[in-house]
């Protein structure tokens, strides 16, 4: 295998600190072309010295004079702002993009890297939500593969793997359940922010352990789940599975099903997304059966976490409504983790958005970032009601 030039988007969040373990592990087969991080510059400039990047970006421009200090006596290149982000996407010097970026931020440098050609890591589900159609048709037209990096869309690419000519008939995506499996809404109304980040299988970032909370991250990735396979709405289907050791599953038209299992660990679908089409040999722990003498399912409960219910009519309806689920979403995760609202906030927060940004069929790259800033808008003002 050729040694691969990765470029890590999103270098100090969980998905980018876990590729940097994995490349660690394998420098035989991977170097490190560019990282960028948003705010934390102490842990950019920490990696940017140890694996010697050709480029770095600091999203926060304030921090920018700190990182160029730091970095003063090598030979890294440093660069600030959001717009940096879509100029280093744009060099030649890389063989892979890992989209790590939490939200709708990871859409522009993402999409840069589709228009290169090059391949795609996805770890941002966002970018499909958003803009999926837009997206994928530029992946098409550009060749630019993009393999999945979430562990239930990793799973399902690993079931597809070989069976190109085989339709299937739906796309089971497993979810824990979160921290409030089987509460009721009575019980969900005093839920802190503490508690909700307490993820009991998966070890994540505070936006997505918030989404896993309140099921809005299962919806999201059906929405992503329907782009990457090229499915209609009605193929995909949750089920409630706690043990997370099914990652999902593939039904197809003959019946049988496929599943993809292991423990819950995101460096394996992150180690398979970069060395795609090989495996490499790890010393990950390995799944005893005996320890897990019985797997459960059971439909979510969507009267209770009415977020999934609300991304699965922005998933029904199409267009921009997608895109507006998750600007608010987005604004009240935030505002959530700041005290500002409640955990039930949340889902109401998101449904007055959606009765209130117009409905467009078949938006322009344009309109889905008119879409956005309207619903993050019109969500933010909700927040002092």
């Amino acid at each position: 295998m050729q040694k691969k030039r990765i470029a890590i988007f999103g270098s100090t969040g969980s998905i980018g600190t876990q590729a940097l373990d994995v490349i660690r592990a394998n420098t035989d087969l991977f170097e490190v072309e560019i990282l960028t991080a948003q705010s934390n510059d102490e842990l950019l400039i920490k990696q940017a010295l140890e694996f010697k990047p050709n480029a770095v970006v600091i999203g926060d421009e304030t921090r920018y004079q700190k990182v160029k200090d730091a970095l003063d006596k090598t030979l890294v290149k440093v660069f600030a702002g959001e717009k940096a982000l879509e100029e280093v996407a744009d060099f030649d010097s890389y063989d892979m993009m890992l989209a790590g970026i939490v939200g709708f931020a990871g859409l522009k440098p993402t999409m840069k890297a589709v228009e290169k050609g090059k391949a795609v890591g996805l770890a941002n589900k966002e970018t499909l939500v958003v803009a999926g159609d837009l997206v994928m048709q530029k992946a098409i037209e550009k060749r630019a593969p993009i393999i999945p990096v979430d562990s239930e869309h990793s799973a399902i690419f690993q079931c597809l793997v070989g069976e190109t000519r085989n339709r299937i008939e739906k796309i089971i995506l497993t979810a824990s359940g979160g921290p409030f499996l089987g509460k009721k809404p009575n019980y969900l109304v005093n839920v802190k922010r503490d508690h909700a980040l307490q993820h009991p299988n998966w070890s994540m970032g505070a936006k997505i352990s918030i989404d896993s909370a309140t099921l809005m991250n299962k919806g999201l990735e059906m929405i992503e789940a329907k782009w990457l396979f090229n499915l209609q709405p009605e193929q995909i289907q949750v089920l409630v599975h706690p043990q997370s050791i099914i990652h999902s599953m593939v039904q197809f038209e003959d019946g049988s099903v496929k599943a993809q299992m292991g423990l819950p660990d995101m460096k394996l679908p992150i180690q398979y997304a970069m060395a795609f089409p090989q495996r490499i040999k790890t010393d990950f722990p390995r799944l005893d059966f005996r320890k897990y003498p019985s797997l459960t399912f059971e439909d979510p409960d969507v009267k209770t976490f009415r977020n999934l219910a609300l991304a699965t009519e922005a998933l029904f309806k199409a267009g921009n409504m997608p895109c507006v689920l998750n600007a608010a979403n987005e604004i009240a995760v935030w505002a959530f983790l700041r005290n500002r609202i409640g955990f039930l906030d949340m889902t109401a927060m998101v449904e007055k958005t959606m009765e209130k940004i117009s409905f467009i069929e078949k938006p322009t790259m344009q309109e889905y970032f008119d879409s956005d800033g309207e619903a993050r808008n019109f969500a933010a003002s909700l927040i002092n009601l």
